[in-house]
């Protein structure tokens, strides 16, 4: 059974995911085509505003498998004298998808869970992918985990936040190796130090590269860049052909 058989009311008949009933957590609003507020808008659409915000808690039940898995994780972690409450901050059922949110303190033993308990069986980790939400004040860097049960064919999320002041998120390496190379990454774009891994280093930006380029705040041009003694001028001072 996959994560979508019993969820078909949240997409209609073309497959195209249907929008989400409930504001959520709203964490700003953006204006225009591209968010660009330092020059003229030259896209059409300059008066597009919209909310930017977050799905919220789902309320029980889940539906489906959904269900077995949260009540399973539960148990486990209370065999474990973990309180679920204190390690899965919210339970978020959005398009079909199962994402679990971690309070990063408790990931790597949340993790380790999924990955033995024999009802759970979530062997492999496929990635961690990155997110900047500035106005998520108080934990504006996401780190998301894509969890694959091959035992009983099932997909689900784990979602971990820091705050930008303090961007230490827990390692899972020890948990599932194949993440060594994804956290790096991560790393490398966004600034997620992720304590306990064997070799945080950069692994695309030169080893001494200043910010993180896939933050919010980055800036899109001005910034010099140096390839091998070849100097290429930032964007903004670059000759214009026209």
């Amino acid at each position: 059974m996959s994560g979508n058989d019993n969820h078909d009311e949240q997409s209609n008949n073309n497959g195209v995911p249907a929008p989400r009933t409930d504001t959520g957590e709203v964490i700003g609003v953006r204006k225009g085509m591209f968010g660009a507020d330092n020059g003229g808008d030259t896209s059409g659409y300059g008066g597009l505003v919209r909310t930017v915000n977050l799905p919220g808690a789902t309320s029980r039940p889940y539906g489906g498998w959904f269900d077995e898995v949260a009540d399973e994780l539960e148990g486990a972690l209370e065999e474990q004298d973990l309180l679920p409450a204190n390690a899965i901050e919210k339970t978020v059922v959005d398009r079909g998808e199962l994402t679990f949110h971690i309070a990063r303190e408790h990931l790597v033993r949340v993790a380790q869970t999924l990955r033995d308990d024999p009802a759970l069986r979530f062997e492999l980790c496929t990635g961690v992918s990155g997110v900047h939400f500035l106005g998520d004040k108080g934990r504006e860097l996401h780190a998301v985990y894509h969890l694959r049960s091959i035992t009983h064919g099932r997909l689900i999320r784990l979602e971990v936040s820091a705050p930008d002041s303090d961007p230490h998120i827990p390692s899972l390496v020890a948990v599932y190796p194949t993440n060594d190379w994804h956290e790096r990454e991560a790393y490398d774009f966004f600034g997620l130090v992720f304590d306990g891994h064997p070799a945080l280093t950069r692994i695309m930006m030169p080893d001494d590269w200043q910010g993180f380029p896939q933050r919010k705040d980055y800036p899109l041009g001005g910034i010099a860049v140096e390839y091998k003694g070849a100097q290429i001028p930032a964007p903004d001072q670059r000759r214009s052909y026209s």
